[in-house]
């Protein structure tokens, strides 16, 4: 089967005026919520450092830094926009796929967008939201092929692909230059696990890398360079190499049929997916019944192989906050305690809380060997009381999942949230101005604008 064929005669073929209208909500909807997300990051553990090592990658000054306003070469731009999108463990998901697949292609996308710019020229909002969905299209149904258990950090290196759709979207590419930039990605594509077991900051930064080298690839394309073409199931393209088990059906029969953006989800809560479905399992226990976490004698989450493996780490007493934003255990303690899960959870004085750990210390994670080996859910909550007391719940779609969606007023409040944890402060007006620009983004000239908003 040529598998590299149809993906790119659907993206170079899809018009703005193809995509149904909830595609097209949701395009808005995720756009706003990722640039929130890289606002709150840019005052993230490291944001600092990484752009401080940034200063010495090249001398340019065509792409902004948001959050902070300042310049630098577009592919410097590019990682740490990325970086800081993602270190919060905030931007949104595709369950899927199991990836985060707005966050390298709004960095590269957005990227292009501003160089774009200060060469005079314009992207408008139809094509910005084109390239949004296609990109998602493409990384999404990618990583959707898979069966097998997640090696390479998918969110930075299968999403590198759709970053570079949605850049080749942008430059207006021809097939064969769309077909060589994704090969010449591919040549560049990497990520690990290893990153995420350890909790380290390298895990955002990888989305970084996914975002920059996708510009690469895109550069090297448009001056025609090729880039090997079977890079997707030939002997060592990406399926057979980085994931092993993989099936193209009947994903690949669904192009322009299905719009993966569609299946997109928000996170409420600043911590790993797969931990969100207990803490909207305890807070309907918690809801419905009246017990103080004093009183717990044990929590057990019965999970998927995916969560059993992901974020059914045991919880430490000195732990880094990427590490304990991806433990169920610490994610199920702080939010019997404080009925939810924000960002000051994550902060050195709250990891070393002796009574979180004690309780994190009575959740026992187990899985239920479910045979889908990248399925989130469902997952079930049971919370027993010393008095012998038991509750539980269980959880089919967390709270996010298009299937059981956050409110505009939850949207709102997160945007907001976010907002006020920019690294240099913005006005209130800006923020009402961009959520009014992305409200009517197919009206808009140039997009660039967007990023005026998100900048001091």
């Amino acid at each position: 089967m040529n598998s590299v064929a149809p993906m790119v005669d659907h993206v170079m073929e899809t018009k703005y005026q193809h995509l149904p209208k909830n595609v097209v909500k949701a395009a808005k909807v995720f756009l706003l919520d990722t640039f929130a997300c890289a606002l709150a990051g840019s005052s993230g553990r490291f944001a600092d450092e990484a752009f401080n090592a940034s200063l010495s990658w090249g001398i340019n000054n065509d792409t902004r830094v948001w959050g902070r306003g300042k310049r630098l070469p577009h592919t410097s731009a590019a990682i740490l926009n990325a970086y800081q999108i993602h270190c919060l463990e905030f931007d949104c998901v595709h369950e899927g796929g199991v990836l985060h697949p707005i966050s390298t292609l709004t960095s590269a996308m957005m990227t292009e967008v501003d160089r774009q710019a200060s060469m005079g020229n314009k992207i408008n909002g139809k094509n910005l939201i084109e390239a949004i969905a296609l990109g998602i299209d493409v990384s999404c149904s990618i990583a959707s092929s898979s069966n097998a258990p997640m090696r390479f950090f998918r969110p930075a290196l299968t999403g590198g692909f759709g970053a570079t759709v949605a850049v080749a979207k942008l430059r207006q590419f021809s097939k064969k230059k769309l077909h060589n930039a994704l090969g010449l990605y591919y040549g560049q594509a990497g990520g690990n696990m290893q990153a995420h077991i350890e909790g380290s900051a390298l895990l955002g930064l990888q989305v970084g890398f996914g975002a920059r080298n996708a510009l690469v690839a895109c550069d090297l394309a448009d001056v025609n360079i090729e880039g090997p073409k079977d890079f997707l199931t030939g002997k060592y393209g990406y399926l057979p190499l980085m994931e092993g088990d993989y099936n193209l059906e009947p994903i690949w029969s669904e192009w322009g049929k299905i719009f993966r953006l569609s299946e997109v989800g928000h996170k409420p809560f600043p911590s790993g997916r797969l931990t969100h479905y207990a803490i909207d399992g305890l807070q309907r226990i918690m809801n419905e019944n009246s017990f103080s976490h004093r009183d717990i004698e044990k929590v057990i989450c019965e999970v998927p192989p995916l969560t059993m493996r992901l974020v059914g780490r045991p919880a430490k007493r000195k732990q880094k906050p990427n590490y304990a934003k991806l433990c169920l255990g610490y994610v199920c303690a702080t939010t019997l305690i404080k009925g939810t899960v924000d960002q000051e959870d994550f902060l050195s004085q709250s990891l070393g809380c002796e009574k979180t750990y004690k309780l994190a210390k009575k959740v026992q994670v187990i899985n239920d060997n479910n045979e889908d080996l990248n399925a989130f859910g469902p997952q079930k909550i049971i919370v027993i009381l010393k008095n012998r007391s038991k509750y539980e719940k269980t959880i089919k779609y967390a709270l996010g999942d298009p299937k059981n969606p956050l409110n505009k007023s939850r949207q709102m409040q997160k945007f907001w949230n976010c907002w006020q944890l920019s690294k240099e402060p913005l006005r209130q007006i800006q923020g009402k101005k961009l959520i009014k620009s992305i409200n009517n983004l197919e009206k808009i000239d140039d997009t660039s604008m967007l990023i005026d908003q998100i900048c001091p």
